[in-house]
């Protein structure tokens, strides 16, 4: 796909694809409560994927998650406690992507599961669900807090199909707290009963309900155009509808990280709009709670030429791809840098920055596409199997010819 600026400032609005981790959760949580109307569900192809495999006959022997982390880890422990006699398995990417911290919890809980290849990694073949019926205080289970949130909130969403429901204990520090506390959100929403306290949280044995829900816009997919907001020529502003401001999405960050890096947020009824204003002279973020931000941040830092420096990025090795050498090969294409300090510090330095036609690299990872096409606004480039962006913003090239980016496919 290559990309290309007419010059003017950026203007106009933006659709936003609706939050898939909201989507995923509400999804699961709907099938658990037995009912439910979902309004404004996500059209990325994680959450449609999610759809079709929740429907797919009892009688299946086989159910693909294909590249979608949420819905294998979220399906996982769904289909383990529905009682569910199937074999999950995914891409070859995801085949390497570990699930054992999941599998263990989930054994301990009850779970028949074995593993068809590698221990600790997908395929998995569920076996069937056998909890102990006779406890009387809810089961406690001792998990790290610095893996992915995402096995907490699939432990979470099913805790309450426990005869005493669910302890869980963190262990360290946690990660993506946000995601968690969505979790619990939509969990009450449904009539769940969750606590949160703090290395502990409690999901009480209390079943859920049916309930309406109205998903929210993607400020995951919000942040690629404050991206564009920052890099656009002087005047530039985008409206972007369907973003709330009390959100329980942890990428919301995205609003007080941009204010650093040039981009000014008015909420609205309808959303927000956004709008430039000065750049800080150096920017410390810790991603901890905002992973995916941290290649759209880094790739704005460094065409600013302002130096940031990155923490909490522990979680980017696992990901679609190895996000942290993906964006060190990539940014050194434009003359940037991800320099690793050790200790889990990354720096991004000043550096003379330019775009004048690379091709990037997007190593089946949709956010390092959406992450670098916003340097078309400063000169041509060519994003390679720009397809990933299915993933999570199936409209996301076509929005951006929409505000006047041309946009052409090259076979």
């Amino acid at each position: 796909m290559q990309l290309r600026w007419a010059g003017r400032p950026l203007s106009g609005s933006a659709q936003l694809p609706a939050s898939k981790s909201e989507s995923n959760r509400a999804l699961i949580i709907r099938a658990l409560a037995g009912g439910g109307q979902l309004e404004n569900l996500s059209d990325a192809n994680d959450t449609e994927l999610m759809q079709r495999l929740l429907a797919t006959p009892l009688s299946a022997d086989t159910l693909n998650a294909e590249d979608a982390g949420t819905v294998m880890r979220f399906l996982t422990a769904y289909l383990a406690v529905t009682g569910r006699q199937v074999l999950l398995t995914g891409t070859a990417r995801m085949r390497q992507r570990p699930i054992g911290v999941l599998v263990d919890a989930l054994r301990q809980l009850g779970a028949r599961i074995d593993y068809t290849e590698q221990d600790g990694y997908p395929p998995l073949q569920l076996q069937g669900w056998e909890p102990q019926l006779d406890e009387q205080e809810p089961t406690e289970l001792r998990v790290r807090g610095d893996i992915s949130s995402q096995y907490i909130s699939a432990l979470m969403m099913v805790g309450n199909q426990l005869p005493a429901g669910l302890r869980l204990r963190l262990i360290g520090k946690v990660g993506s707290r946000p995601y968690i506390r969505m979790t619990q959100s939509l969990m009450q929403h449904f009539g769940g009963q969750c606590r949160d306290l703090g290395e502990v949280i409690e999901v009480r044995p209390q079943a859920y309900h049916s309930a309406d829900y109205t998903i929210e816009s993607d400020w995951s997919a919000a942040s690629y155009w404050y991206a564009m907001v920052a890099l656009g020529p002087a005047g530039s502003s985008i409206t972007l509808p369907g973003l709330r401001q009390h959100s329980w999405q942890g990428d919301q960050a995205i609003v007080g990280i941009m204010a650093q890096l040039g981009v000014a947020t008015e909420f609205n009824d309808n959303g927000v709009t956004l709008t430039q204003q000065p750049v800080s002279a150096g920017v410390e973020q810790d991603f901890t709670d905002c992973p995916d931000l941290a290649q759209t941040v880094a790739v704005v830092a460094a065409a600013l030429g302002v130096p940031l420096v990155l923490t909490g990025l522990e979680s980017l090795r696992i990901k679609e791809t190895d996000r942290i050498a993906a964006l060190q090969a990539e940014l050194a294409k434009f003359g940037g840098a991800l320099v690793d300090e050790g200790d889990e510090r990354f720096r991004v330095p000043v550096a003379e920055f330019h775009v004048a036609g690379q091709t990037v690299e997007t190593y089946h990872d949709h956010r390092m596409a959406m992450a670098f096409a916003p340097l078309a606004l400063r000169g041509p480039l060519t994003v390679l199997a720009p397809t990933v962006v299915r993933k999570s913003y199936p409209q996301f090239w076509s929005e951006l010819q929409k505000v006047g980016f041309e946009v052409s496919s090259q076979p």
